[in-house]
């Protein structure tokens, strides 16, 4: 049956249990923070948090190092950006979205300068050990992760606060679904490395940070995000 939209009227029994893909909506008058727990965001808050503890946790437990504060800063890096892009799934109004975009930038600053400080930490780690880098799947996906974010947060921002630089708002707007595409290939790319990480000799020989406990906080996170995705936000039609 179609409501008077014409759009088909779904009954209670038949919606899926973690709702309809794209469905969650920021209610007017209600509180942007809302938007971090509303619909699947709980599964995701609840990966991120226990990936980052997991984390923390390993690395707390065990003698700190210089190097320690790698996996510390990129965990850190990882959560913010989730936070990042949970807060701002749910817009959908002018002001919604003004708003959204003004918090989902001050989150994503702290987030790509906990990771750049972590990136600085590795590369004063293997400059102060000379040898072959870039061996292990965790090099090579991280040196890919930190180009991704550099050129997702590059565009963003002038995209957004810069636009005449595009053309104008217009052209500037043209763009906006391929900062979101590529800004979930960079979240999912990050827990990816994240993964792989617990195959590299400190987390997986001294830390002992298991592969499951962190695959499934990735799964959880990944099952979290991504039903939240609108697809017309990313030009797709219905």
């Amino acid at each position: 049956m179609a409501s008077a939209t014409g759009v088909p009227e779904t009954r209670p029994e038949d919606e899926p249990l973690l709702g309809r893909p794209g469905d969650v909506l920021q209610e007017e008058g209600k509180g942007i923070q809302f938007n971090l727990v509303i619909g699947t965001a709980v599964l995701a808050q609840a990966g991120i948090w226990i990936l980052t503890a997991v984390i923390w946790t390993g690395i707390f437990t065990h003698k700190l190092i210089p190097f320690s504060a790698h996996p510390l800063l990129n965990s850190a890096g990882a959560l913010l950006l989730t936070q990042s892009i949970l807060i701002l799934q749910p817009t959908h109004t002018p002001d919604q979205k003004r708003q959204g975009t003004a918090i989902h930038f001050i989150i994503i600053s702290f987030s790509a300068f906990s990771l750049y400080a972590g990136l600085a930490v590795i590369l004063y780690a293997k400059l102060s050990h000379p040898g072959t880098h870039l061996k292990s799947p965790h090099a090579i996906l991280g040196a890919i992760c930190y180009i991704f974010l550099f050129l997702q947060g590059l565009v963003g921002f002038t995209q957004y606060y810069t636009p005449r630089i595009y053309g104008g708002v217009g052209n500037a707007k043209k763009i906006y679904k391929y900062h979101r595409m590529s800004g979930y290939a960079t979240l999912i790319l990050l827990l990816v490395t994240v993964v792989a990480a617990t195959q590299t000799e400190y987390i997986h020989d001294q830390i002992k940070i298991k592969l499951w406990a962190v695959t499934v906080s990735v799964v959880l996170v990944l099952v979290g995000v991504l039903p939240r995705i609108k697809k017309q936000k990313l030009g797709i039609r219905s």
